[in-house]
């Protein structure tokens, strides 16, 4: 009977140290944003006739990726809306005032994934983007690359991603009329993503 309790409990162990192995190795790589490899910029209409670009200059993040398992893989980016920059003192003020992004009552931009998926070579990235306190469920295409070996010796991939949406859709929507027709802000802003992150 001590042999036979024996044998049972040295298969349990063999089973739960399987599963723990097993859940190690399919288990998505984590990565962080790397703050001076990375970029999250933007463009816009002005007068309808030029483009303003600007970028949030403070964020992070995590990057959890396995190429073979991508149930498992997510992203989970927080940008801080007062760190925009378009270069111009005054604009960037009125950018975080209530005609916009109203950051003392709304102070972050989130997006956190809920779905990746590939085909092709080409990755859409399903998820919750949340702008001026509203979130809406936005299907990105992305481009992933790596993972590579930097000189350091820490493993890093790259994420790129471009895509537009409305801000009126977000209730950012300060505008202004002009004489001749159109507005002096467009509503549609082409967002342009660049990561790079570091494994953990």
């Amino acid at each position: 009977m001590l042999k036979l309790a024996q044998r049972y409990f040295l298969s349990l162990g063999t089973v739960v140290l399987f599963c723990f192995l097993a859940g190690q190795a399919w288990a998505a790589d984590s990565y962080s944003i790397d703050e001076a490899h990375s970029s999250f910029g933007f463009t816009v209409k002005h007068l309808m006739v030029s483009t303003v670009r600007g970028e949030f200059t403070d964020y992070s993040g995590t990057i959890q990726f396995d190429p073979q398992n991508l149930a498992d893989s997510k992203i989970d980016v927080t940008i801080q809306a007062a760190s925009i920059d378009t270069r111009v003192a005054n604009r960037d003020s009125h950018l975080r005032s209530v005609d916009f992004f109203e950051v003392e009552k709304f102070p972050t931009i989130t997006f956190q994934s809920t779905k990746i998926s590939e085909a092709g070579g080409k990755y859409e990235m399903v998820g919750d983007l949340t702008i001026h306190g509203v979130t809406k469920t936005v299907t990105i295409p992305a481009s992933i690359s790596g993972p590579v070996t930097s000189p350091m010796g820490d493993q890093v991939i790259g994420l790129s991603a471009e895509f537009i949406l409305n801000r009126q859709d977000y209730g950012v929507k300060w505008n202004k009329a002009m004489d001749n027709g159109g507005v002096v802000v467009d509503d549609m802003v082409n967002v342009i993503v660049n990561i790079e992150a570091h494994k953990k």
